[in-house]
């Protein structure tokens, strides 16, 4: 990034810049009329877009240029140089594009283009293959990103989301951290305007409960009796969240956190006491208890483990963040656990008593496979798909913490509960809805939020052979490397958002594992001909 002296949005990209002074995949943090403004060269091309990640504002010269494409260090969105696009979540929408001229030797940015995106785009002749009708179940991350990226395909058939909460698409993982904590407002939380989705011809129908889908006469039943027939069905129910069978568990005030409704109800409770504890030292338990600490309460963590996050993140790690937890009060009582829950009291297994007036639950989540059962799905810890997220009925994909895939790294069926994977799976069922055959190889990738540390985390080691963790780091920094024999699976690092993103490329190309799986798993469901 190279900025003018004294200007904190880098050199006017409008008055020019030497062309001597980019090379090829270098990346000029600049501005044109106020507006930031990325300069890269890829060859002989120069684009200009905008230099700031539509996703939560991350800036994108502190990325990586993979091909045409520029990635955020943040979380990873990627985009298209030449276009805007946003091909890769979490980011879906576009960045701007701006018009570049070369006179003498200098390079000038001279004005912004149209946005990117379908109204910018040549309408796509549909394919006589293509279904006319897709109802996609389940309105959030998957969800909302394959309706997306329909319209961005250039779709133009019928789009229907089925929701079963009262909101558009909104920010989930946000539930545990900023909105939480108090640090963000509710009006933040949406994914897109509920416009956007009007705009692009897609249909909320939100507040609803599916009954049933009946896989041979390709038609979705609500609780109230409305039907929706489909050509093309993706099934996004995600998760539930596991509510312990202990005494006391159904008292009001203790709660999980999955919905914005449970994390409402979480705010007026610790609104009203100062002391909370938290039942699970996972991600998601810790995040309550920082976020809860963060709003001033007293705040104790219950968990059956040695360490925090250590089946995750390996045993330094986990030490590390709760030292973190307790430098900011956190009191933990690890190889705990709760057996009865009091009005005022929680009883421990040691015959410790534990005072709150607030307790979360954060044991994990179940997959929503009741639907699919009843539909004839095959399900295996999840729905079954192949790598082309379709599931063993033509016609009908899953994706996000419902779906359970091949993954190319490893060749095992895996599940994950991340929220970019769940994304950038709805982006590929999407696709594959058209015919694409585009196979699902996205390398997971998780962010986690403590007080002002976050945790970047690329790849999968459900277990390793040996951890790596680099040292004469600067302070406040981490980066360690899980392998399996020689073969690195998975990167965490705090403070290292580059290394983070070039870990994910590493991963991405790696030769992958030959899979035993057949190529298609899906079989055609009788009744109307397979469409799509």
């Amino acid at each position: 990034m190279s900025d003018a002296p004294g200007s904190p949005l880098g050199p006017d990209l409008k008055a020019g810049f030497p062309e001597d002074r980019l090379h090829d995949r270098a990346m000029v943090r600049g501005h044109v009329d106020g507006e930031p403004v990325l300069l890269v060269r890829r060859g002989a091309l120069v684009h200009a877009v905008g230099a700031t990640c539509t996703h939560y504002g991350g800036s994108l010269a502190d990325g990586i240029v993979v091909g045409d494409t520029v990635r955020c260090p943040l979380h990873h969105a990627c985009f298209d140089l030449r276009t805007g696009a946003a091909i890769r979540a979490p980011a879906l929408a576009p960045l701007p594009c701006y018009q570049v001229a070369r006179r003498l030797d200098l390079i000038f940015v001279t004005r912004r283009l149209n946005p990117a995106g379908p109204a910018a785009r040549t309408p796509r002749v549909g394919s006589a293959r293509e279904p006319t009708r897709i109802v996609i179940i389940g309105a959030g991350a998957a969800g909302a990103a394959a309706a997306l990226t329909l319209r961005e395909e250039g779709y133009r058939g019928q789009i229907t989301i089925l929701g079963d909460e009262p909101h558009e698409p909104y920010d989930r993982p946000n539930l545990s951290k900023d909105y939480l904590a108090g640090t963000a407002a509710e009006d933040w939380l949406p994914l897109q305007p509920q416009a956007t989705y009007a705009d692009r011809g897609i249909r909320l129908v939100l507040g609803s409960r599916v009954s049933r889908i009946d896989a041979k006469g390709r038609t979705i039943w609500l609780t109230d009796g409305r039907t929706f027939p489909y050509e093309a069905l993706l099934i996004a129910t995600g998760a539930t969240p596991v509510r312990l069978p202990l005494p006391g568990a159904e008292l009001p005030h203790v709660h999980v956190l999955r919905s914005l409704a449970d994390c409402r109800a979480i705010i007026a409770k610790a609104e009203a006491g100062p002391k909370a504890l938290v039942i699970g030292a996972g991600v998601l338990g810790l995040e309550v208890a920082s976020a809860l600490t963060s709003r001033g309460l007293s705040v104790h963590v219950v968990a059956p483990q040695r360490r925090p996050l250590e089946w995750v993140l390996g045993p330094e790690l986990g030490t590390r963040l709760q030292r973190l937890h307790e430098e900011h009060g956190v009191v933990f009582h690890m190889g705990r656990t709760a057996v009865q829950i009091g009005e005022r009291l929680v009883c421990l297994d040691d015959g410790s008593v534990l005072e709150a007036g607030l307790v979360v639950i954060a044991a994990g989540v179940r997959p929503n496979t009741a639907l699919a059962a009843s539909a004839g799905l095959v399900l295996h810890h999840g729905i079954l798909v192949d790598r082309f997220l379709e599931t063993s009925i033509r016609g009908i994909f899953a994706a996000g913490d419902v779906a359970n895939w091949p993954d190319p790294g490893t060749g095992a069926l895996v599940r994950f509960e991340h929220w970019v994977l769940a994304e950038r799976q709805g982006q590929t069922a999407a696709r594959n809805m058209l015919g694409r055959l585009e196979p699902f190889e996205a390398i997971p990738f998780f962010w986690t939020q403590h007080y002002d540390v976050r945790v970047n985390y690329t790849g999968h080691a459900v277990t390793w052979d040996r951890l790596e963790i680099l040292n004469r780091l600067p302070a406040g920094q981490w980066e360690q490397r899980y392998y399996s024999g020689e073969r690195v699976t998975a990167v965490a690092t705090i403070g290292r958002n580059r290394s983070c993103l070039e870990a994910e490329l590493a991963l991405e190309q790696r030769p992958a594992v030959k899979r035993p799986a057949p190529a298609r798993l899906g079989q055609p469901a009788a009744g109307p001909g397979r469409a799509g």
